[in-house]
């Protein structure tokens, strides 16, 4: 920790939280002085219960509004370029995207390219920010998360398929921000034994990845261990009581503060997890949590205080790395996530290929320790053939 060097450090954007508070969706848009959204989701929610209520509240409000719904669990370029022709020939002023990650990633990169000719991967974490022309801004955008996982609400950044390169990329920009996070654990209520997992178990990853980050955030890096108290608190016990609100929206929350904590950076899990998606259109959060003990393995041996701390906050009795790793093993157990890549589709020919493209993922480089391609192999295969 360097306390003493020069830090810049941003918050997120404004966070409505409560059971019901979709109902309010009408008077939210008012106050923002949008009159017309497009609402994006993704193909698997388009006819959820939450879909219709948002529509029925907006109209209600007298808020005319229409859905996209055309976006792929694991979001594509081409998916965008029609959201955005959407976008343009309903002439809507903003855009609510309402969903799990897929549905927030998709939101998002309309949003990017809705209001300008500027191609979307030039929006490309690496890339130097395209100049926004100040008369045609980015339009507004509400971020509604139906799933406890991605904490995408919260952030400017989207993860979005390359068709031709076969990768996914991170794009973004500081000028993008969600003009509103809408979290009501009530949208979550019906979400399936194995998504809670997943997309709990997703939650859980932003955190440990996060906190793990080298460098001095202690906004994202206290984000991260209340994150992983409130999960170690209510992630067992959303799956066995899915009807439990309150288990519900401390999960909800728990996602919330895992996407504030990755403003700091992810790691290794992420770096491949987004590279094995972009292939094989594996569900994020499901191939995060394969990947993780074996990233765990790898990472944590040398990070023996922030090991404690993460232990600490998730009320383990041993605080050693060996036993942080073996709590973590069991509760993937516990949750009934696969203990191989392979047993989700991932072949064994494809380590090499997957291995290359992580090393050139954003969180490839935010890694806390260095690896070498070699190393790198050694983790995908392992991760395909016996992650734990």
């Amino acid at each position: 920790m360097n306390s003493l060097k020069p830090q810049d450090w941003t918050f997120p954007v404004p966070i409505a939280y409560g059971p019901g508070r979709l109902k309010e969706i009408g008077d939210f848009c008012a106050s923002l002085q949008i009159s017309n959204p497009l609402l994006v989701t993704d193909r698997n929610s388009k006819d959820l219960f939450f879909i219709e209520e948002t529509s029925k509240h907006l109209s209600n409000s007298g808020i005319s509004s229409d859905l996209f719904y055309e976006i792929s669990p694991n979001p594509r370029d081409d998916e965008i370029e029609k959201g955005c022709l959407t976008f343009n020939t309903g002439k809507h002023d903003a855009v609510i995207a309402i969903g799990g990650g897929s549905a927030m990633d998709g939101g998002k990169a309309v949003c990017l390219t809705a209001n300008n000719d500027i191609p979307l991967w030039d929006f490309e974490w690496e890339q130097p920010s395209p100049k926004i022309d100040k008369d045609t801004p980015f339009p507004k955008l509400i971020c509604i998360p139906t799933t406890a996982g991605t904490g995408a609400e919260t952030e400017s950044t989207a993860m979005v398929t390359h068709l031709e390169k076969g990768m996914k990329f991170c794009i973004c920009h500081p000028d993008l921000k969600p003009s509103l996070a809408l979290l009501d654990p009530e949208l979550t209520l019906g979400l399936p034994e194995n998504l809670t997992a997943w997309t709990g178990a997703d939650a859980m990853i932003h955190s440990l990845e996060a906190f793990c980050v080298n460098g001095f955030h202690p906004l994202c890096d206290g984000a991260a261990l209340e994150s992983l108290s409130l999960i170690s608190k209510n992630l067992v016990l959303a799956i066995e009581q899915p009807d439990n609100l309150s288990a519900r929206g401390g999960m909800l929350v728990a996602s919330c503060l895992g996407g504030i904590a990755f403003l700091k950076g992810l790691g290794l899990v992420h770096a491949i997890s987004h590279m094995v998606g972009a292939e094989f259109d594996t569900h994020h959060g499901l191939t995060n949590a394969i990947v993780l003990p074996v990233v765990a393995r790898f990472n944590l041996p040398s990070m023996d205080n922030k090991v404690r701390r993460m232990s600490e906050a998730m009320q383990y009795k041993d605080h050693s790395v060996e036993s942080f790793i073996s709590n973590i093993d069991e509760l993937l157990d516990k949750i009934n996530i696969p203990k191989s890549l392979n047993e989700i589709g991932v072949p064994k020919d494809s380590a090499e290929r997957i291995s290359e493209k992580a090393m050139l993922d954003s969180s490839y480089a935010t890694n806390p320790k260095p690896s070498s391609y070699n190393e790198v192999l050694e983790i995908v295969s392992t991760a395909i053939s016996k992650a734990r």
